[in-house]
């Protein structure tokens, strides 16, 4: 801060400006992203080896993805975001990266052939959720389980459509889907009867794709722009 310069002149002062570079985010990534086309969102750690069971799976989903030319979309950074990208790069589908500036961890890989990169976490999400009609959660971290809390959210109080929600690994899950389960929906019913089934739990790669797949044969590619982004 300047010296002499109070918390909120200065505020008062840089916020204008920080609206400009918030706007500049969305117009550059809305810009590319309108023209992929249908894609599908893959999610997970960043920690994930490239030896790991989960590596592989998602390096074959996006693969399967991508060969039935839907454009894969990842955080743009290493581990189960790097395998994805590279399974859709390395048959020539359309590979997206939406990487975000972080002190730790997070570093671009290079098998995004459309990257993009973001400073605000919350202009990266909106890509995420405006431009894909599908979304698989690999096993991961607290940025996994945010991205699948806020999508759930927003298709149970519609403010999206109800698009193929996917967590990959019921071994990693279990746990989580219980406490859900007796949690949340039967002791304190917290969620409506029916809210759990918002999701699916599959240890298959193929399945995983055919949900995808399925949703879009049945509904079609979104033609309009869903109501949390209207």
């Amino acid at each position: 801060m300047l010296r002499g310069m109070s918390d909120t002149s200065f505020r008062m002062r840089e916020d204008p400006w920080r609206i400009f570079r918030i706007m500049s985010e969305f117009v550059d990534s809305f810009m590319t992203l309108s023209e992929v086309g249908p894609a599908v969102t893959i999610f997970g750690s960043a920690r994930t080896k490239s030896g790991d069971k989960y590596y592989r799976a998602a390096n074959d989903i996006a693969k399967g993805l991508a060969g039935h030319n839907l454009a894969v979309i990842t955080g743009g950074g290493p581990g189960i975001m790097e395998a994805a990208n590279k399974g859709a790069a390395k048959i020539g589908g359309k590979s997206v990266g939406l990487n975000i500036e972080l002190p730790h961890e997070q570093s671009g890989n290079r098998f995004a052939n459309i990257p993009l990169h973001f400073h605000y976490f919350f202009a990266r999400k909106v890509c995420f959720a405006k431009y894909s009609l599908g979304f698989i959660y690999m096993p991961g971290g607290f940025g996994t389980l945010d991205e699948f809390f806020e999508i759930m959210t927003l298709v149970q109080t519609e403010r999206i459509p109800q698009f193929p929600l996917i967590l990959f690994g019921s071994e990693y899950w279990k746990g989580l889907v219980h406490w859900m389960k007796i949690e949340m929906q039967e002791r304190h019913k917290f969620v409506s009867p029916g809210d759990l089934d918002l999701f699916k739990v599959t240890d298959d790669p193929a399945e995983a794709i055919q949900i995808i797949l399925d949703y879009e044969r049945r509904v079609g590619s979104p033609t309009i722009t869903p109501r949390a982004f209207a």
